[in-house]
């Protein structure tokens, strides 16, 4: 077992609480975690992109002159790629990027990064995140004095007034332990788990 201290938001020490090792402290393979990560963003892709073919553009199927005794070179179509405003030729068409790994998988990759950030020393336990109101200046002061300027938020549950006030303030996500992913841990520079969501991690990923 890990032991990490728990902090409050005045960046004081409040206590000591131990991670369990099977998520927290697992042999990191970069390669899984670049799959996982590829598969994410491939999952966000549009896919949208569309150009005509020359059978799409607008234009004549009559063969513009004859074959021979012109003395200029074959053509069949003024739709021809070669020609002005004629189709494209092997262009993008609207398609699906995604692909799938496995659940064990990215549940593997997602203890990885979990056990990355905190060899590093980029993750920090809060024992909770308490806000009066609704204000990103508020929030922005409570990063400022637990010097993170870039972190992804976790916690047990919906939190509006952290999220609302988060909302605004670059650099700063805030999820809850069932949409933690491998793409935000690895995308921000410190992970923040307030302190009820570690049992929930602990249940999800050693289930």
């Amino acid at each position: 077992m890990s032991t990490v201290e728990v902090k409050n938001i005045k960046n004081e020490k409040v206590g000591e609480i131990e991670l369990n090792d099977q998520i927290f402290n697992r042999e990191v393979k970069e390669y899984l975690l670049h799959d996982v990560v590829r598969m994410q963003r491939a999952a966000r892709r549009a896919g949208t992109a569309s150009t005509k073919t020359r059978a799409d553009v607008k234009g004549s199927g009559a063969k513009p002159w004859r074959q021979k005794g012109t003395g200029r070179a074959r053509a069949g179509s003024k739709k021809s790629p070669i020609w002005r405003s004629g189709g494209t030729a092997f262009g993008p068409k609207p398609r699906d990027f995604s692909f799938k790994l496995n659940r064990k998988v990215k549940q593997q990759a997602v203890s990885m990064a979990l056990s990355a950030r905190l060899r590093e020393g980029n993750l920090v336990v809060l024992d909770a995140f308490t806000m009066e109101q609704i204000k990103t200046k508020d929030f922005v002061s409570i990063m400022n004095v637990l010097e993170l300027d870039s972190a992804l938020i976790v916690v047990a549950s919906e939190d509006e007034i952290l999220s609302k006030s988060s909302r605004n303030a670059p650099g700063y996500k805030v999820l809850k332990t069932e949409g933690l992913n491998v793409y935000d841990i690895l995308l921000h520079e410190k992970l923040v788990l307030l302190q009820p969501a570690i049992p929930r991690l602990e249940e999800r990923f050693t289930a």
